[in-house]
This record gives structure tokens, sequence and C-alpha cells, in this order.
């Protein structure tokens, strides 16, 4: 048995939220219900604007690392976080929810850690102003072939593809996992960094990943063709396993050449923020566990369901008691 079932690499970013008026987002500048990538100056501006501020640890997989846990699995996290408050916070908080943070905080005059700054609105809209920091700058030093070889899954943030370093760890990971016997596998993550790295992503996929995990617009990203139907046909032919969500229409998953359509009841989120991330991680628990296809897409719907039903990008309820109440455990 390995050390670890589940293993994640990606953004460590802490989210730092407060609740604020419109007319606050107007005089800041700060356009409405979208997320916009700040540089540091203008972090910090919005940082010391905050006021009650509440603190987590964020990031698509850390997120996802959050939903497993919760389920029961053994994980561990391949970030990087500065030497300073915000790192140390983040670092302490994935151990507290049983991740293991395999990367001390990094001392040193290097950037400072990541954050996103989300400003919620009376309405419950969020505005995201993100400040990637010493997280993107995350590389092939920072991957411990030990964690990765022993790790069942080792799963891979698609925003962190946008860098060369980002690429070099990524197959360092994927590489020491899979040549231990374990199964690699990536979240797209962002349509926008498929374009600008197409040709990279798809050898990526077609060579190193045993899985790959996506939406609509995600899947569509990576060739183009004239349908949803004609992409996942495509990606199916060079990657063993294709996961497609389609938000309210549902989950297709292509496995070996066979496919399993999954249907979902349409409900009106209290807060989308973190449905692709704990979809992930009930789909993933699935497949760490040996479940079938549709249990495991089934899985992933109950956890994203649950995400969407309470503000924040993490699971409030006992997992596994929800599990067992949809016969899924």
């Amino acid at each position: 048995m390995k050390k670890y079932q589940v293993v994640g690499i990606g953004n460590a970013i802490v989210d730092v939220l407060t609740r604020t008026e419109d007319t606050f987002l107007d005089h800041m500048g700060i356009q409405k219900g979208i997320m916009q990538l700040v540089e540091r100056d203008r972090a910090e501006v919005l940082y010391g604007a905050m006021s009650e501020r509440v603190e987590a640890p964020g990031g698509s997989v850390a997120n996802t690392l959050a939903g497993i846990g919760n389920l029961g699995l053994r994980t561990a996290f391949i970030g990087r976080v500065h030497d300073d408050a915000l790192g140390r916070f983040y670092a302490e908080e994935m151990e507290k929810d049983g991740t293991d943070f395999v990367n001390p905080p990094v001392a040193g005059g290097e950037l400072p850690t990541s954050r996103s700054m989300i400003f919620v609105s009376p309405d419950g809209e969020r505005s995201m102003n993100t400040y990637l920091g010493i997280s993107a700058e995350l590389g092939p030093e920072d991957v411990s072939e030990d964690v990765a070889s022993q790790s069942e899954i080792i799963f891979l943030e698609g925003y962190l593809f946008d860098k060369d370093k980002g690429k070099e760890a990524f197959l360092r990971a994927a590489r020491s996992c899979r040549a231990a016997g374990g199964k690699a596998g990536i979240a797209i993550s962002d349509p926008f960094c498929v374009e600008r790295h197409r040709d990279d992503f798809l050898k990526l996929i077609a060579e190193e990943m045993d899985f790959v995990i996506g939406n609509e617009e995600e899947i569509r990203s990576l060739y183009q063709d004239e349908s949803l139907e004609a992409d996942l046909a495509r990606v199916a032919e060079v990657c063993p396993l294709v996961v497609c969500t389609r938000s309210g229409d549902g989950v297709t998953i292509i496995k070996d050449g066979v496919r399993t359509d999954i249907s979902v009841t349409k409900v009106v989120p209290v807060d989308a923020t973190g449905a692709g991330d704990q979809f992930a991680a009930g789909f993933l628990y699935g497949l760490a566990t040996g479940a079938d296809m549709e249990t495991a897409g089934r899985m992933g719907c109950v956890a994203a369901g649950e995400v969407i039903s309470h503000m924040g990008p993490r699971p409030e309820a006992n997992m596994q008691a929800l599990m067992r109440q949809n016969g899924l455990m």
C-alpha cells in the first residue's frame, strides 16, 4: 500500500474574503462577478482595503484534495508558499484538513504567498482579484520523486501550465508516479491556457496522462472541432479516460472507448464556486477506490451538489455520510 492515494500539484492560493457594497467595487475599479489577475501593487492596495477579512486556503486542486480528504483518503499537496504569515497559515490549514503539505514555506526574498481577494456583494456575487505570487513559480525542483512515486494517483492543475517550469514540474510528477505503477491525470482548468499552449497541452495528454477532466468549454478548447461530440471523440482516442462535466446537462465519461452518460437534477446554486473542484474530488475518490465509472461520476455529482448549496469552495457536510445517503458507499 502506497503512502498516498491522491497527490495534487497546483497553485497554493489563500482566499481572502470580505463583504462589501457595490459602491465600494465601483470606487476601487473592481469589475463585479469575474476573476481577474492583478499585480503585486494592486494586490496590496486591495488587501489593505478589506475589512473583517476571512482567510481560507484555496486553489483549484487544493480544494479538490480537501474534498478527497473529507471522504477519508490519504492525500498530499505539492505547492509553493512564501515563509510569510499567509504562507504559514496556508501550510498549517492544509495539514489540519488532513492533507500533507510536503514543501515547507520558502524563506528569503522571493515573491509573497499568492492570494485571491474576494469581495462578496449583497446579492452573493463574488468579485475575485487574484495575485499569483510565488505559487506560479513552482518548478521541477519542488516535486519530490519520493512523494510522487508514493501516490496511487497524481492530479495536476492546468492553471500551472503557463510557464515552462510548471510544464517541467508536471512531467517530473507524472513520470515518477506512473513509473511506480500509479496513474496521472489533469484538470484542464483554463481554456485560455490551452489556447496559448495547445500543442504542448495535447502532447502532455496523449503521452503522459491516464485521465483528463474538464467542463464542456475546456474540452472544446483542445481541438476546436464543430461539436463537443467530435472533440470528445478525438481526446478519447489519445487518452484512456476522459471526463466532461456539462453543468445542468450532466456528465459524460469515456473510458477505454466505453461511454457513460450521467444525468443530474438542475438546481439554482447558492454559490457555484468550487463545483468543478468538488466534482473532481468525488470522481477521484471513486477512481481511487475501484468504483465503476457510473458510480464514480455520481459521486462527483453528489460532491458538486453539496458545495454549490453553500458559500465557499470546500465541503461543509460529512461527505462519507452524504455518499451513504445516496447509496454510493
